[in-house]
Formats: structure tokens, sequence, C-alpha cells
């Protein structure tokens, strides 16, 4: 195989990305100038102990919080940020693969 091929296992079926982004998006507005468009569904709703990720970082830094607009790296970042989610959620069923294969061939340890 050279660098420009890839393989995927032939047990992990291919999922479509609706099943895994969600089937809709959002526009996400921080003000009346300032949005993200077609924010997947499931990016914007991914939750960690609770929270809404981009919600909970988009809240700390309104400028009435912050005594000041954001700046353009702030913004840069929510966009890094939609895309780090969105491969996390893209990366979900061989993420459980691996696990579901590895806790499979796992030796348990032995009880007292």
């Amino acid at each position: 195989m050279n660098s420009l091929e890839t393989h995927r296992p032939e047990e992990q079926p291919e999922t479509p990305h609706s099943d895994l982004l969600g089937e809709s998006t959002h526009d996400i507005y921080l003000n009346e100038t300032a949005y993200w468009r077609n924010v997947p569904e499931r990016v914007w709703d991914f939750a960690i102990g609770g929270y809404q990720v981009m919600k909970k970082w988009l809240s700390y830094r309104e400028q009435a919080l912050l005594g000041r607009p954001l700046i353009p790296d702030e913004a840069r970042e929510v966009t890094h940020m939609v895309r780090r989610l969105a491969a996390l959620l893209l990366l979900a069923p061989a993420l459980d693969a691996n696990y579901a294969a590895t806790k499979a061939s796992a030796t348990p340890l032995p009880q007292p």
C-alpha cells in the first residue's frame, strides 16, 4: 500500500454522516453581526458533564462579561472547535469498535 491509499476494515460498515452529525444544522449567532453557519446539530448539542461545550465556551466570552468584543483568534477558535467536535463524532463508530475489540480480548483480573 502506498502513502496515498487508505484501508477501511471490512467489518466496519460505512455510517452516513447524517447519522453521526444529525439531520440539520444551526446558525449560531454571537450578536447581530457575528455568527457561524451550518453547525451540525450534534456538534452544537455535544455535551460533557451535562454542559453543551460550544454554548458554555461562548457564554464566557460575551461582551458583557469580557468588557470587549471577541478578538479574531477567539472567533477562529469557535470554527476550530466545530471541526474538532465533528471529527470526534465521525470517529465514534471506529472508536467504539476498537473499544469492543479490546474489551473482548482483555484478560480478566483474578478475583480475591
